[in-house]
């Protein structure tokens, strides 16, 4: 007999035995659907999860601190260092920041507030993940980007001392909850001219003479505002009040502000590195430590989650691998009772001519015929299930943006679904086939 043979007469008794069929067919699709769903749930999961840890946690970045002032310490951070670790592989972008202090702006209209303002390469505020939701980077001088944060709580003189008065004069908690909702409301401050002063009196040099200088006021262009970070309220962005200058920028800014610049050494505050993989950063790291650098990374973060997920995985995996335990056992069944009704038609197959091996074969073969149906069906019904947990993840989940789909099924899970679908079929169909094989031809055609 032909493969085409055993096929033929295989299919035509799964469409004889419909109802069974049907019933050991649905058994493989739960079993084979809940694995590709094990699967695709947990590799869905740590792709994501990797995403926002990715984009929360940093595990994608190294932070170079420099700890050491001494400028001829080997352990100090240089510009040379940093060029040069700008050419390590897998390395996409390198930036500085030096902390200049806290400083007091007012606007061209009068309105005032205060920063955090940091010296840094502006054009690589976006290879950090920072978006922007007014303007962009420019490599001009006397140019200023502010997070979000800066341009919350902006208000003229007048209204802060009313403020202010109104507090002493009415302490109450409904009171101060007003005035901090106040403080919430974004001021436009995109392409507006605003003056920095320092805040920190007590870095500001003295003349020979001993007298004090005052700090002189420094006029910079807002060009760009980054966007709010998702999920957070503006009452949660008040306090995190930052704007980032260029470095030549922020030379002029200390130099105005009367703080020394005769050290050519400068003391970064942070240098970030980002890698173009969260795989790569063990490497690049090792590279950095390499030049007696100090850093830091979120690596074990990364890996305590992937063992949870592993876990995750494993017994959702389990969970399928039971449930296909149980359905063998109905296509055990199925096939022993077929065994039991068709004894004439072995016996007259054997008297036929037919061997053992063909007997066991078709068996086989109409067994894999069930468990590749159980399969086909699988893989519709695990999609369904996937895209009905993306359906209520978007329907009832927070609305951050806009919808994504979490879960995903990818096409190497496919074949894995597939694979145990016919293995379930074809391991229940070995016991009814070689019972089969083993009838006696005469006694079953005399019984019949």
């Amino acid at each position: 007999m032909k493969l085409k043979d055993y096929l033929r007469l295989g299919w035509d008794q799964l469409q004889r035995r419909k109802v069974v069929t049907a019933l050991c067919t649905v058994g493989i699709a739960i079993g084979s659907a809940s694995i590709m769903v094990a699967l695709g749930f947990g590799e869905s999961i740590q792709h994501y999860s990797q995403k926002q840890m990715s984009f929360y946690l940093k595990t994608d970045e190294i932070t170079i601190v420099d700890q050491n002032s001494d400028p001829n310490s080997p352990s100090k951070v240089t510009s040379s260092k940093l060029d040069l670790i700008r050419t390590f592989p897998h390395v996409k972008s390198v930036a500085s920041f030096q902390d200049l202090g806290q400083f007091s702006f007012t606007v061209d209209d009068g309105k005032q507030s205060y920063l955090n303002l940091k010296a840094t390469e502006l054009s690589t505020l976006e290879d950090f993940d920072s978006k922007f939701q007014q303007g962009g980077a420019s490599d001009q001088d006397n140019n200023i980007v502010l997070n979000y944060g800066a341009t919350l709580g902006v208000l003229d003189v007048k209204t802060q001392e009313v403020r202010n008065k109104l507090m002493q004069q009415n302490p109450s908690k409904e009171q101060s909850e007003t005035y901090r909702q106040m403080g919430a409301i974004p001021y436009p401050l995109y392409q507006k001219q605003i003056s920095l002063k320092s805040n920190n009196n007590q870095e500001q040099s003295g003349n020979q003479s001993g007298t004090t200088t005052q700090p002189n006021e420094v006029t910079v262009r807002v060009i760009g505002v980054l966007k709010k970070p998702d999920g957070l309220p503006e009452s949660m962005l008040q306090g995190n009040k930052s704007a980032y200058v260029s470095p030549e920028t922020g030379l002029k800014i200390l130099q105005a502000q009367n703080k020394s610049s005769t050290n050519r050494h400068v003391q970064y505050s942070e240098v970030r590195v980002k890698v173009d993989s969260s795989m790569n950063v063990k490497q690049v790291d090792e590279m950095i430590k390499k030049l007696q650098l100090t850093t830091q990374t979120n690596l074990y973060q990364e890996d305590r989650m992937k063992g949870e997920f592993a876990i995750v995985r494993l017994l959702l995996t389990g969970v399928g691998l039971f449930v296909l335990f149980v359905a063998s056992i109905s296509i055990v069944v199925a096939m022993t009772m077929s065994t039991h009704q068709r004894r004439r038609q072995i016996g007259i197959m054997k008297v036929l001519g037919a061997n053992l091996k063909q007997i066991r074969n078709m068996f086989i073969v109409e067994s894999s015929l069930l468990g590749m149906l159980g399969g086909f069906v699988g893989i519709l019904l695990s999609y369904w299930v996937i895209w009905g947990i993306n359906l209520i993840i978007i329907r009832f989940g927070s609305n951050r943006g806009d919808p994504v789909e979490i879960l995903f099924i990818s096409l190497w899970i496919l074949p894995v679904g597939m694979f145990f679908a016919i293995m379930t079929g074809v391991l229940s169909g070995l016991y009814p086939a070689v019972k089969a094989s083993r009838t006696d031809a005469l006694t079953a055609i005399k019984r019949e």
